[in-house]
């Protein structure tokens, strides 16, 4: 994995665009339990690998001068398209490079910007000041500024839009957002979190993307793949202990993809004195696929209810916002 750190602000992002020279690479060979059952690499087991680049960035950062040392510890990541399937057997590098070891051949596969904050050794709820960054343009500083302003203001947003919790339903019809809900339940280990015992972003970002998988099979009932990833918030640490409940419900279907939100809860079981809080939330784009890797129409999603029909045409509109971005129009496109 390749990872370039910039923007001299908190939290601060790691990603292709940065002037600084710290760099890394990693590369991996994709095992069978990487992948689906159909043998194309899950997209959690990708997110999971850019943030660990990310975060020995992030954290080789902040501690590159002298000062109180620190951890980054990963605050959000923006939308991340997956541009072409993996399969087992190849290798992975990022900006997320794959290769058939077999035949040398190379795709570009997806790439991602990464938002960390830099928290004290000594106590992680203490948020640090990071380093500043020499850009070698004024511009350079002024996009990463406005960039900066816009992901705060919608973290702020998201922390409390969605507030609730996905409740089963019995007997749910075909099609509807209930017949293909599902939901995680996992107690937080030491293997899940770093040394500072709070968990790792890629760690949580795996689990989400298994269920939202999970609620995409159920609808398709065929394979189905990761195609992107709207901006994932973590609103809050996760610790050692914690009981992380991840809820997964369909939104929105055109005829080729399918939206699914994606909501993490995290009670303290251990600890008395705090409550359940929404942790990270995110929404996870997918595609159907046939084995040869050709995509199938999607089967329409059926909204029942008043709030699953205003969620429905929430997710209509980001659907044709980024269409609109994507065919170089400001404003979305029918």
């Amino acid at each position: 994995i390749q990872s370039l750190a910039c923007c001299a602000w908190k939290p601060f992002m790691s990603g292709p665009a940065a002037e600084t020279p710290s760099a890394i690479q990693i590369c991996r060979i994709m095992r069978p339990d990487d992948a689906n059952v159909a043998g194309n690499v899950q997209g959690g087991t990708i997110l999971k690998m850019i943030e660990e680049a990310g975060a020995i960035i992030s954290t080789r950062h902040c501690n590159s001068q002298n000062g109180e040392r620190c951890v980054a510890a990963l605050a959000r990541v923006e939308r991340t398209d997956f541009l072409s399937p993996m399969c087992i057997g190849e290798v992975v590098q990022v900006n997320v490079m794959s290769e058939n070891i077999l035949t040398g051949t190379k795709k570009l596969t997806n790439k991602a910007t990464l938002w960390y904050v830099p928290l004290s050794l000594k106590n992680v709820d203490k948020v640090l000041e990071v380093p500043p960054v020499v850009y070698s343009q004024q511009e350079q500083e002024e996009e990463g500024r406005k960039r900066y302003e816009a992901q705060k203001l919608e973290r702020m947003e998201t922390k409390w839009r969605n507030g609730d919790i996905v409740q089963p339903v019995q007997n749910p019809e075909p099609n509807t957002v209930s017949y293909s809900q599902s939901s995680l339940i996992h107690l937080v280990g030491p293997s899940d979190c770093t040394l500072h015992g709070f968990v790792h972003g890629g760690v949580t970002m795996k689990l989400m993307d298994e269920v939202a998988g999970i609620v995409a099979a159920r609808h398709c009932k065929t394979n189905i793949v990761t195609a992107s990833v709207d901006a994932i918030n973590f609103h809050d640490k996760i610790r050692k202990g914690c009981v992380i409940t991840i809820s997964r419900r369909m939104t929105f279907t055109n005829n080729k993809s399918m939206e699914i939100e994606v909501l993490v809860d995290a009670d303290p079981v251990v600890d008395n004195s705090q409550k359940r809080y929404r942790a990270a939330s995110a929404f996870f784009t997918y595609v159907s696929l046939r084995q040869e890797g050709k995509s199938l129409p999607v089967l329409q999603l059926v909204p029942e209810t008043e709030d699953e029909k205003k969620r429905f045409e929430e997710g209509k509109r980001r659907y044709l916002q980024m269409k609109a971005k994507r065919q170089g129009h400001t404003e979305p496109q029918p």
